[in-house]
């Protein structure tokens, strides 16, 4: 998760670093954002559309693409804490131009719509985002799970015959986790990125909830975040086993928040190949 621990290793590997093409901050262009999230082969032409949402508690602003012809497995993407912002739009259209139909979200809806800072350096925009980040619970997750997934069933460009995906980033995780465990019936497949809070000791502690599951996941971790939690990936590993729910839990020697293309510790290596991971178990659950 975006803590003071994580915070604080990323800023010791970034004081001794040059910023370069794998960590560079919101100062980038979104042209420079488009270059580093290359097409996929045979990439499909594309639809896209800024839209609201009405949801239970409110009016989500959100961006859906979807490939301009056809019907298409739906995927739910929640944001990292930074919320919805042009790097989660590039990530969301590149995932259209592979033949899916997808929904980026403002999980922050209820309280402000994006965009939500104009920083992704935590230590500068924290007074801000923890506040907005208390808003949010269990309940507000299931809630909104239901709502956009509802939201993207009715959609033409949507094969509501085909199982969803659904992939989150940081806070992200405990969220990818939620709609899998409420919408078992719709989400056959789910990705967390660097996920934060995915085992807590809590009754309400997303791991308990995956044998109400019937996806396959995939739980990419970053090396720090385990450093600082090195038995999550053992009981998520046990509880997964246990509920034969089918998971690929792998730690990453990354930092937390390698994988979007603005994050100040950006690797495009891993990042490429936790998303090809994520492609492979796209492919395989939703087809």
């Amino acid at each position: 998760m975006c803590d003071e621990r994580t915070e604080s290793a990323n800023a010791d590997f970034l004081s001794g670093q040059r910023i370069t093409r794998r960590q560079f901050g919101t100062a980038s262009a979104v042209a420079g954002l488009a270059a580093l999230l290359p097409s996929p082969a045979n990439a499909q032409a594309v639809t896209e559309h800024e839209i609201d949402i009405r949801t239970p508690d409110g009016v989500a602003d959100s961006y859906f693409v979807h490939p301009a012809s056809g019907t298409h497995p739906g995927v739910l993407i929640w944001p990292d804490a930074f919320g919805l912002r042009p790097a989660k739009r590039q990530m969301a259209k590149r995932l259209a131009e592979s033949g899916y139909s997808v929904l980026v979200v403002n999980q922050y809806y209820r309280s402000q719509r994006a965009p939500i800072v104009s920083s992704n350096d935590f230590s500068e925009v924290s007074g801000i985002i923890r506040p907005l980040m208390g808003t949010l619970n269990p309940d507000t997750q299931v809630t909104d799970a239901r709502a956009f997934v509802g939201w993207l069933d009715e959609q033409n460009s949507v094969d509501s015959n085909r199982k969803m995906g659904t992939m989150g980033y940081c806070m992200g995780g405990p969220f990818v986790m939620r709609t899998a465990a409420t919408l078992p019936d719709r989400v056959g497949a789910g990705a967390s990125f660097h996920g934060g809070g995915l085992v807590t000791d809590g009754e309400d502690s997303p791991h308990l909830l995956i044998p109400q599951m019937e996806a396959h996941l995939l739980i990419a971790i970053a090396s720090n975040d385990d450093e600082n939690e090195p038995e999550a990936k053992n009981i998520l590993r046990d509880a997964f086993a246990s509920a034969s729910v089918p998971a690929e839990i792998e730690v990453y020697d990354a930092l937390h928040g390698w994988c979007p293309p603005d994050s100040r510790v950006y690797d495009e290596a891993l990042a490429e190949r936790a998303w090809t991971r994520m492609l492979a178990i796209f492919e395989e659950a939703l087809s």
